[in-house]
């Protein structure tokens, strides 16, 4: 029994090293560069991290496709890099990440509004910078004001139904917020709500095609990065 128990217990070291090593190789191949993987401890149940923020365990991703593990590193380094910008309070977490979509090219890879449960909703780029992914606070300034800057990030500015400037009310996520517009923009992805499960549950607002050809808005609600939704989700 005893030389049984040890027999297992080096065949999942072995498969904890090469699982480890498997890991960091596929990471890399994504600019991003873990931390050494503690496998002769902790076996596969070893924790996976990136500058000491912990995405996942070994064993929760070593059968994953690498698109899912980037995902994961994801959804993870937004997070804290939007709890750092707004200095949030320890225990405080993001209930929803959201890519926007925006003209490409843009001087980072991705932009992000990640929704804390505070319901701030922070700006956060994804960039490559030396060879390694790199997460920040986006620095904008957006209002009905400044088109050049809003027809940067999100093309010509568009009519529609309702003008900049005018007060309206929002249905998101089955919530209603009020706000102003700030710029129009044309039909393209709508935002979609799919289920993501990291040692918890989270809301990820992804991307969709959508039939609503009708124009799409920027509103600034006063909370963090305006909202961008379809016409019809705004009301008077």
């Amino acid at each position: 029994m005893m030389t049984n128990a040890r027999q297992n217990d080096a065949v999942e070291q072995r498969e904890a090293c090469q699982q480890a090593q498997k890991m960091t190789a596929t990471c890399e191949q994504f600019h991003v560069t873990v931390d050494p993987i503690d496998w002769e401890q902790f076996g596969m149940r070893a924790p996976v991290k990136v500058n000491n923020i912990e995405i996942a365990s070994l064993l929760d991703l070593y059968q994953r496709e690498s698109d899912e593990i980037l995902r994961r590193v994801q959804i993870k380094l937004f997070e804290h890099a939007a709890l750092k910008a707004v200095q949030a309070p320890a225990g405080t977490k993001a209930l929803i990440w959201s890519p926007v979509d925006v003209v490409k090219p843009q001087e980072f890879l991705n932009l992000w509004i990640i929704t804390l449960e505070t319901d701030q909703r922070i700006p956060i780029i994804e960039t490559i910078s030396n060879g390694k992914r790199v997460y920040e606070y986006y620095n904008y300034t957006l209002n009905e004001n400044d088109a050049q800057s809003l027809a940067k990030l999100f093309g010509p500015a568009k009519e529609g139904e309702y003008a900049v400037g005018e007060q309206v009310t929002i249905q998101e996520r089955e919530r209603a917020y009020t706000g102003k517009v700030i710029y129009i923009i044309a039909p393209g992805k709508a935002t979609v709500n799919r289920k993501h499960t990291s040692r918890g549950y989270h809301t990820i607002a992804g991307t969709a095609y959508t039939n609503d050809m009708a124009s799409r808005y920027l509103i600034d609600c006063g909370d963090g990065f305006p909202h961008i939704v379809n016409q019809s989700q705004v009301s008077r």
